[in-house]
């Protein structure tokens, strides 16, 4: 073991191995800060340039940017509130109204402690615990997911303050937006309207721009230029100091292990284990009615959780050869590409590469740290954007994103559309993250769902009969039950 790591860290003393780190964090941020595009994108973008590297210096500088990718997400969603990443959208839940009272330093310091702490948490878990956490995840088949993901729904109810019924309505239209382009089964068309762009399904890209970025430009033109403008003045570029973050340790260890968890099971990924981070942080809070509102334990949980994720998903990528997130499916045609087959046999032939892996993905998050810590001042530059600069620059930025993604301007329309349609939902007091969450869980319900039932002989009820189904579905039916009555409660205390 101990010569393994020597051969490892004896990588690090490249030149080239070390810019590709410094470079590819630097970039992950901002192609993550950036609406439109994704970790996935930003890597997919950057293997044609890996091919004059050396297959470590390739495989380091593309793990930094999926590293920088989760973390940059955030910058956009607590500034702007138009998340770079889909997990950033647990994070704007209390990021953006942080921001909005004057706390944007404290806000952008909290995620980038947090994002540090769980990406150095998941590094030492996947040293220390990617065979048995591989081998436990490869135990998740159809019912598995399936339950899983009914889970995922479920928080939702308890994310949505004050109203849960609105909150079960918005992740409903987050399925059905889903819903639209090809059965994955059957191949039938489904609600396409006889529009061929519409085949192969609502873009994620496009339906996330569409209901936060283009939302929100509708929301600065109703709200006007001048009372942005005046508002734009209670922001801050105070930092958290380090003391205050470190009072933060329970909410921090509890989603790095959920978050590393969640990371590990093929296809959950980061938005998953910020959801259910998130829904555990207010669960356990002293003031749990702070969340929503402006909280910076809100911003904790998801972003430590996030990044938890990234250490998670490469265990089944390394162990096994399983991609766990749609980064690490990147990944794995990179490693590919270079002659590298990760599983178990990579543990034995290339122990240079694997500890190499390792040494470096606990020194990308600290370089994280440092380019996220002292570029807070840089971050702060967007909020101070004049509202009428910002709506057509978020515009500009969106339709780019929008248009980029498959090359095909139906895409755009398809922002359009669905932007209208999440400003309408704002006005009526309808939140948007469920309907994110609805788009990122349809294709695991949908499909895990039809697959049980196809190798089930006893129908339904082979979700109760599976232990870790039932366990799971027992914990959805909990957490809508307690969300419930708690929201019963609070009316009850308000109207006495």
């Amino acid at each position: 073991m101990f010569e393994n790591w020597l051969l490892g860290v004896a990588h690090l003393g490249d030149w080239q191995v070390i810019l590709a780190m410094v470079f590819g964090v630097a970039l992950g941020i901002v192609v993550g800060a950036m609406p439109g595009l994704s970790g996935p994108t930003g890597l997919a973008l950057m293997i044609p340039f890996t091919y004059g590297l050396s297959p470590i210096a390739s495989v380091i500088l593309l793990i930094s940017i999926y590293v920088g990718a989760e973390y940059g997400g955030s910058i956009t969603a607590i500034t702007v509130n138009t998340p770079g990443t889909p997990s950033g959208a647990i994070t704007a839940i209390d990021g953006y109204p942080l921001t909005q009272q004057g706390q944007t330093g404290r806000a952008l310091s909290m995620s980038i402690l947090s994002s540090t702490s769980g990406g150095i948490f998941s590094a030492i878990a996947l040293i220390l615990f990617s065979v048995p956490l591989a081998q436990f995840a490869i135990a998740f088949g159809p019912v598995q997911y399936f339950a899983l993901g009914v889970f995922g729904l479920t928080i939702v109810a308890s994310l949505v303050s004050g109203n849960w019924l609105k909150g079960i309505i918005a992740v409903l239209i987050g399925l059905l937006i889903q819903t639209v382009g090809t059965d994955p089964m059957t191949g039938a068309f489904r609600y396409t309207f006889g529009q061929p762009a519409l085949w192969e399904g609502v873009s994620f890209i496009s339906a996330m721009l569409g209901l936060f970025a283009i939302s929100e430009v509708f929301r600065i033109l109703e709200v006007g230029v001048r009372s942005r403008l005046e508002a734009s003045h209670n922001f801050s570029s105070e930092r958290m100091p380090f003391r205050e973050f470190i009072s933060y340790w329970k909410c921090l260890l509890r989603s790095g292990v959920l978050g590393t968890f969640i990371g590990v099971i093929p296809g959950a990924g980061a938005a998953v284990g910020s959801i259910v981070a998130y829904n555990e942080a207010k669960r356990f809070s002293r003031h749990p009615e702070k969340f929503g509102k402006g909280t910076l334990e809100g911003v904790c949980a998801s972003e430590t959780a996030n990044n938890a994720t990234v250490g998670g998903a490469l265990v089944p990528l390394l162990t096994l050869g399983v991609p766990g997130s749609g980064s690490t499916a990147v990944l794995l045609g990179a490693l590919l590409l270079h002659n590298i087959q990760p599983g178990p046999l990579m543990f034995e032939d290339q122990p240079d590469i694997v500890f190499g892996i390792f040494t470096a993905l606990l020194l990308a998050n600290v370089v994280m740290l440092v380019l996220g810590v002292y570029g807070v001042r840089f971050w702060l530059l967007v909020v101070r954007i004049s509202p009428a600069i910002l709506a057509p620059l978020i515009f500009s930025v969106a339709f780019i994103g929008a248009y980029s993604t498959g090359g095909n301007i139906a895409d755009v329309a398809v922002m359009l559309v669905i932007g209208l349609l999440g400003y309408l939902l704002r006005k009526f007091g309808f939140p948007l993250v469920p309907v994110v969450i609805g788009l990122v869980l349809a294709d695991m319900v949908e499909i895990s769902l039809r697959r049980a039932l196809i190798i089930s002989d006893s129908g339904f009820w082979i979700f109760l009969t599976d232990p870790i189904s039932a366990t799971l579905i027992g914990l959805a039916a909990a957490s809508l039950a307690y969300s419930i009555i708690q929201d019963v409660r609070g009316r009850r205390r308000t109207t006495a």
